[in-house]
């Protein structure tokens, strides 16, 4: 009788060989299936923006973002697309020598800044659609709100909110390649991404979309004085964070704090666990 789902030495074996052919990608199509993957994850961030922010309990807005944000991942996972975070596992082929180091930083690249365009594209649209006129401007507002907390983050706090992130972003990608049906993939995806969002995690390419519809949001004259009567941010204080250097200032400790939640925390570990499993398979 067949198991119910995967063992974790076939799931690690499964992303191990998705990870070859994600390396082996032609350039346009890793590029496009960044794009929408960021989209994806940009979708998520918006309508769970939309959802909580007129909320004032922090508990329980934090549960209805985290049961609506995992709608990114579900698409990325169902329907096709490249995301930054969850391809760190990539480091777990490069260890089983499927692939080179070098094949897996030109595809982290490609995928980081696809996934970038497809997250900007989704917040300029939103901007644009006038999603952020909700409650008297107060989404636009909270907009700003939200961008400004992630670009005023100490890089140590934005390092370590990365790492705590993608262990949790990495745990729900091998949690649906070990459900073999659909609605287990979508339990598999749900839950870990719902306890990321409720801890407040810092996420990439979430950011990718969170910090740039800030900055979108900054420049309506409404969402800013709305900004400063709900939540007492000044026009000057956004206007010294909510800008590329404050975009790039979260960037860089989050996505290294990424990078090591994925690849040190989950890929090499669960490889150096399960690799003799996956050995004497392929023999």
């Amino acid at each position: 009788m067949d198991n119910a789902f995967n063992t974790p030495a076939q799931v690690l074996d499964a992303n191990m060989r998705a990870g070859e052919g994600k390396a082996k990608l032609p350039l346009l199509k890793c590029i496009l299936l960044g794009i929408m993957a960021g989209a994806f994850i940009a979708f998520g961030g918006a309508s769970s923006n939309a959802a909580v922010h007129n909320i004032a309990n922090q508990g329980l807005s934090k549960t209805l973002a985290g049961c609506i944000f995992p709608v990114g991942l579900m698409m990325i996972v169902f329907v096709g697309g490249e995301l930054f975070t969850g391809d760190c596992l990539m480091i777990a082929g490069v260890a089983d020598r499927k692939f080179s180091v070098l094949a897996m930083i030109k595809t982290l690249l490609i995928v980081f800044f696809s996934n970038m365009a497809g997250a900007v594209i989704i917040a300029a649209l939103v901007y644009c659609s006038g999603l952020l006129d909700y409650t008297n401007g107060a989404l636009g507002a909270f907009t700003i709100k939200v961008a400004f907390g992630k670009t005023t983050i100490t890089p140590f706090k934005a390092v370590c909110s990365g790492i705590l992130c993608n262990i949790l972003v990495c745990m729900a990608v091998l949690m649906a390649t070990a459900a073999k049906d659909i609605a287990g993939k979508v339990w598999a995806i749900f839950f870990p991404i719902c306890a990321f969002v409720i801890g407040g995690w810092e996420h990439c390419v979430a950011n990718m979309f969170y910090i740039p519809a800030g900055i979108f949001a900054s420049m309506n004259g409404n969402y800013v004085a709305r900004a400063e009567e709900l939540y007492g941010i000044t026009a000057d204080q956004i206007a010294a964070n909510l800008n590329i250097g404050g975009f790039v200032s979260n960037l860089i400790p989050v996505t290294v704090g990424n990078m090591l939640g994925g690849m040190v925390f989950i890929a090499l570990p669960l490889y150096a666990i399960h690799r003799s499993k996956i050995v004497n398979k392929t023999k």
